[in-house]
């Protein structure tokens, strides 16, 4: 077993190096060795559900985990190094019966445009044909080569993500049945002709809720597995975009199957929606509804560092300090620079921050005076569904009051950059996210996992970002000809 996780968004403005899969950010560090049964049993992530789905019914053999937080490009000295690890790593074990990797299927490396691609190819040189399954994210870019060298893939089905365990007991199911069949599947994959934007993909909504509760009634006499994924859109490459994938046991079946299925894509083409606000309309409206016990969520979708962003941009927050919110809260912002002043400064002092801003999506810095009203520097829990009890350690992190007479915004700085996953990450510098009247999160979707039981209503901003959710305005150079860059519905939105 081995895991080798990267979301790479191609427009983003900084890549992953050897070091940033290291130190993880908002992943668990890199884990190694029989440790990966200690950290990634206990949490919502794909090879813990392959762990506890296994028992004692195998011998597990973990290699290496290891994830970095969404950016552009991954170092080719950084995969080269992990790849070896994961393949050195097979050559020394000796005989086994299979391969489950544990993937994110939107990598992209310096030198490599299909980087899991790779990957398997360099897997399928040490262990021949013996059965290889994989797990991918929804937001998989799944490729030919993926779906050839591997003989079966499991793709999250719900963003936000509370089906990774799961989705690693699927991959452990469908290697046994592999096992049973004695040979390998025979399977389909097909493309879908549009790229979906990130806050449309989301398994709560239309269309992509009924495209998802229909997958498991799907599964049935001939079709063994049935699989879609969203895609990244935000990766310059040829296999951008959503796609069907689908296993069994006759040929023709599946590929019945994935033509049906991709058919039902198509035909949802209409029904995507992305309501995007700018953001005085959403603070207006933020203003107008929003109370204390039951806030308005505003997203700020086009700087989730989930996706690649930089979650630094001061946009949204200026917003919402001149158009006079109160009881109100921004969080993350990363910051580090901020964070470590606050932390010299102390709880209580009044000091003037340059925050954020540092990479051009909008008017630069945001100067202002702040107070620092709490301060956190220690490893937590976060107990969200998606996390799910994952450990997390953020560096430095404060939370500061904007110093100004109209308005009562707090911001909590990070100095790790990772999106706001759940409440957790409020709470640990002391706020209540209910007891506000306004929250606003830099995430796309994963936020609704905890955030949408308390809010009142939910707002999505369009404030600048490098999670452009608007892709027929990127300069895409190595798309296929035949996709388009938005769904119908969106493209004159």
């Amino acid at each position: 077993m081995a895991g080798f996780y990267h979301e790479t968004n191609t427009f983003a403005p900084f890549g992953a190096d050897l070091d940033d899969f290291v130190k993880g950010g908002g992943w668990p560090a890199m884990t190694t060795g029989t440790a990966i049964f200690d950290v990634m049993r206990k949490i919502e992530i794909p090879i813990g559900g392959f762990i506890l789905a296994a028992g004692d019914g195998y011998e597990l053999i973990p290699l290496v985990w290891t994830a970095a937080e969404p950016s552009t490009y991954v170092s080719d000295e950084a995969f080269e190094r992990i790849a070896d690890m994961i393949t050195d790593g097979l050559a020394r074990c000796g005989e086994f019966d299979a391969v489950y990797l544990d993937l994110h299927g939107a990598m992209v490396v310096r030198s490599h445009d299909d980087g899991e691609g790779e990957l398997l190819r360099r897997v399928r040189e040490v262990v021949g044909n013996i059965p290889v399954v994989v797990s991918l994210d929804l937001h998989a870019n799944v490729t030919e080569a993926m779906v050839e060298l591997s003989d079966g893939i499991a793709i999250f089905r719900t963003y936000p993500h509370i089906d990774m365990r799961e989705t690693g007991r699927r991959a452990l199911n469908l290697l046994e049945q592999r096992f049973r069949l004695g040979k390998p599947f025979a399977k389909a994959l097909r493309k879908a002709p549009f790229l979906i934007p990130m806050p449309a993909q989301c398994t709560d909504v239309e269309p992509c809720r009924s495209l998802y509760a229909g997958l498991p009634g799907l599964e049935e006499g001939a079709v063994v597995s049935m699989d879609m994924a969203m895609g990244f859109p935000l990766a310059d490459i040829y296999d951008c975009g959503p796609s069907v994938v689908v296993y069994g046991t006759d040929q023709a079946s599946v590929a019945a199957a994935a033509d049906r299925q991709l058919k039902s894509i198509v035909d949802s083409e209409e029904y995507f929606e992305m309501p995007l606000l700018d953001v005085k309309m959403a603070v207006k409206r933020a203003a107008q509804v929003g109370r204390r016990g039951s806030p308005v969520i505003i997203a700020d979708v086009q700087d989730n560092p989930g996706c690649g962003a930089t979650s630094d941009t001061v946009g949204l927050l200026k917003g919402m300090v001149e158009g006079g919110l109160r009881d109100s809260v921004l969080g993350l912002l990363w910051d580090p620079d901020a964070a470590s002043a606050s932390h010299v400064a102390g709880v209580g002092a009044e000091l003037r921050l340059r925050l954020g801003g540092r990479y051009g999506y909008d008017e630069g810095p945001y100067e202002v005076d702040v107070r620092v009203e709490a301060l956190f520097d220690q490893p937590f829990v976060a107990n969200g569904p998606c996390l799910g009890g994952m450990e997390v350690n953020l560096g430095r992190m404060a939370r500061l009051l904007i110093l100004d007479p109209g308005s009562r915004v707090q911001v909590v700085v990070s100095s790790v950059r990772t999106q706001l996953w759940d409440q957790d990450f409020l709470r640990i510098v002391g706020i209540e996210p209910k007891d506000n009247a306004v929250v606003a999160v830099k995430s796309t979707v994963h936020f609704r996992a905890d955030f949408a039981p308390i809010a009142q209503e939910i707002l999505i901003v369009e404030s600048p970002g490098a999670n452009w959710s608007r892709a027929d305005t990127l300069p895409y150079v190595n798309l296929r000809d035949e996709i388009r860059r938005m769904p119908a519905s969106l493209a004159t939105s």
